[in-house]
């Protein structure tokens, strides 16, 4: 078998003869009426009419004084005839090809066919072609079927090949764009207005995450990338907008998993004048209307779980939830010492660093890796919400509510806070987190103090990733994103390729 330098050998001495001939193998110009799904669902409309079609080759056959060229474009995949007799000759001038130059072409290879939509003699929708030009010279093969790109790095690594080869791949990420679509119609209809607020930030908060740093040169100053899109937001209902929200990427410097990526797209809507009761009847039409609207249905099996979202949401009291799993514990009157016993009884991670918020959250966590759902789990003890306004018949606990279903928790809302003087208590014991080695606890923002103090109206706030498309598409963290992260490394043949880069 020819290697990868052999075949691109081969490709650049044809793309060396096209010029040669004064074609150019990457003109700007496109001519086209259909895409090719338009023109099998329209056949017999179109049929004996003059159309006009491009697409990537996928297969070449001459025979003799006829060929048969297979096209595919991100609809589907169709069939041109070409004959000597039928096609015109070579134009240069117009990157067009006549028959004698079908040779050149590659599988790869973009052209453009202008021809009579009909059928083949052996009944296939196919296109007589007239007029061949060619849009691009492709360079190295893509490798030949599934089969023929299997290794997981290697997919991850080259994404744009791994939708050329499978083409689930490629529709997965239509149905991404469908989730966050359907997302925002849904908060539009609803007369909330999408904001873009700022990725870089001079303290990050809003969640219990390690930012990534960087450094801006025009201010000579460090920048955080942001961890949540909260802080801004409830910046903007103080300044009297009453319904906002705000769709891109976050960043958290942790490590990968199934379910977390360091870079990933999120979502937050903050709704002033509405308590978490509003929120929570809010976001359950919200999960079923976008599911709905992505994939067509609400049931779903995801690994060992059966989930049906158009089920009712049970609510499960937070510590209730600890004290029936975990010996009767009382999240409220325990100590260090007792949960992380109650870890290592679990065979689950005790890190030196851990506080109680974190060794209860992580009880937590053990739990609700068995939860089908969905479930609201509600009333979170006020040490790990700092954020949240407290429940005045329980002032231990607050007015959180977090969705969960297959195993993962996958929304975050609470009533906002909007006491200046209790958010500064919070965040000052944040700091004292912080000072003890806890690098994803809350920094203290006196900015957002300041806002406070002007004043901002009782509200409700949540915020949910791309998790949620993660789990119900089935495919991991790495699998649900386009292009995701990897150790920097570049392919050995580009190296001999391009010497003079120093790859």
């Amino acid at each position: 078998m020819a290697t990868i330098a052999e075949l691109r050998k081969e490709r650049l001495r044809k793309l060396e003869d096209l010029k040669k001939l004064g074609i150019n193998p990457y003109p700007a110009h496109v001519e086209r009426s259909h895409s090719l799904k338009e023109v099998t669902e329209r056949f017999d409309e179109l049929e004996h009419q003059q159309v006009s079609l491009v697409g990537r080759i996928v297969g070449v056959r001459k025979l003799g004084k006829i060929a048969f060229i297979v096209i595919r474009d991100q609809s589907g995949q169709l069939q041109l005839i070409l004959s000597e007799q039928g096609l015109e000759a070579l134009e240069p001038s117009n990157s067009q090809l006549g028959f004698a130059e079908i040779p050149l072409l590659d599988s790869g290879d973009f052209v453009s066919a202008s021809g009579e939509l009909l059928k083949s003699k052996t009944g296939e929708l196919s296109v007589q072609v007239s007029k061949l030009r060619l849009l691009a010279k492709s360079l190295r093969p893509l490798p030949i079927g599934r089969e023929g790109f299997t290794n997981k790095e290697e997919r991850l690594r080259r994404r744009y090949v791994d939708m050329n080869v499978n083409p689930e791949v490629r529709e997965r990420f239509v149905r991404r764009s469908q989730f966050w679509q359907a997302t925002r119609d849904f908060l539009n209809d609803r007369a909330f207005i999408e904001i873009n607020v700022p990725v870089l930030e001079h303290t990050t908060g809003g969640a219990d995450a390690n930012p990534f740093v960087t450094h801006m040169d025009a201010l000579d100053e460090d920048f955080y990338l942001r961890i949540s899109h909260e802080l801004p937001l409830k910046r903007l209902i103080g300044a009297g907008y009453e319904k906002v929200y705000d769709i891109g990427p976050r960043f958290r410097n942790e490590n990968y998993s199934d379910e977390h990526l360091p870079e990933h797209v999120a979502m937050e809507w903050y709704w002033a004048f509405a308590d978490w009761r509003d929120g929570m009847k809010l976001q359950t039409e919200m999960f079923k209307t976008i599911v709905r609207q992505t994939f067509g249905k609400l049931e779903f099996k995801i690994g060992d779980f059966e989930v049906n979202l158009d089920n009712e949401w049970e609510e499960w009291d937070y510590a209730e939830t600890i004290a029936k799993h975990y010996d009767g514990l009382d999240v409220f009157n325990c100590s260090i010492e007792q949960v992380k016993d109650l870890l290592r009884k679990h065979h689950l991670e005790v890190a030196d660093s851990d506080n109680l918020a974190r060794g209860i959250d992580k009880l937590w966590k053990n739990i609700r890796a068995k939860v089908a759902g969905p479930i609201w789990l509600v009333d979170a003890p006020l040490f790990i919400s700092p954020l949240a306004k407290l429940n005045p018949d329980r002032p231990n606990t607050t007015q959180r509510f977090q969705a969960v279903f297959a195993g993962s928790e996958v929304s975050n809302g609470f009533s906002e806070l909007n006491d200046p003087l209790e958010q500064y208590q919070r965040f000052l014991e944040q700091q004292k987190l912080r000072a003890n080695g806890d690098k994803e606890a809350m920094m203290m923002d006196i900015d957002f103090i300041e806002m406070l103090e002007y004043g901002m109206p009782p509200a409700c706030g949540l915020g949910f990733s791309e998790r949620v498309f993660w789990l119900l598409e089935g495919v991991s963290a790495r699998e649900g994103v386009p292009f995701p992260q990897l150790r920097r490394e570049v392919d050995p043949n580009s190296r001999a390729f391009y010497p003079e880069a120093n790859l």
